[in-house]
């Protein structure tokens, strides 16, 4: 029988890995970037950005990852093949923030490697990151859907205030005449 650290260690270990897999369950979209040689100040400015964004970055050891990615059923997974500190990123709410966020952190700190990410419960490669990473959110997507939907309406505002305005003018020169 262990002494009462390795139980505690064994415990953690398990609440580390029920925890990771409940992330991947809920995320659309993961994220595995190499953050070796990041500052404890860009790591945390990282998760901060990441945060405001709807998106966790969590690092733990690969084998506990491996092992939650496993439980939450999600293929071609194998992240001790990943090299350097491998952490990783949940996004829950949009598909392409967490590749977007990370790749413009990257551009800024060559500290940080993307390496490849989840979609859809199947693993994709640096290249597919990449084009996540360039297409717009969800709320630029949105914001151009309302504007092509409101573009069409202004202008028949613009035509139906613009045959009012030349009707009050054609009334009013007709008033001047009379007068």
């Amino acid at each position: 029988m262990g002494s009462k650290i390795d139980m505690l260690t064994k415990d953690r270990k398990k609440e580390i890995i029920k925890e990771l897999q409940e992330k991947a369950e809920n995320s659309k979209a993961i994220v595995f970037a190499n953050y070796s040689g990041l500052t404890v100040k860009d790591l945390a400015h990282l998760r901060g950005e990441m945060r405001q964004q709807g998106v966790e970055f969590k690092v733990a050891r690969k084998t506990l990852m491996d092992l939650a990615l496993k439980k939450a059923e999600i293929e071609g997974v194998q992240t001790n093949e990943l090299d350097g500190q491998v952490g990783v990123a949940f996004s829950e709410g949009d598909e392409v923030v967490a590749a977007k966020i990370l790749s413009n952190f990257a551009k800024k700190n060559k500290s940080l490697q993307l390496l490849g990410g989840v979609l859809e419960k199947k693993f994709i490669g640096f290249d597919q990151v990449m084009f996540l990473a360039k297409l717009p959110s969800k709320e630029e997507l949105l914001a151009k859907l309302v504007g092509s939907l409101a573009a069409p309406m202004s202008g028949l505002l613009n035509v139906f205030s613009g045959n009012t305005r030349n009707l009050v003018y054609a009334l009013k020169a007709i008033s001047e005449k009379k007068a």
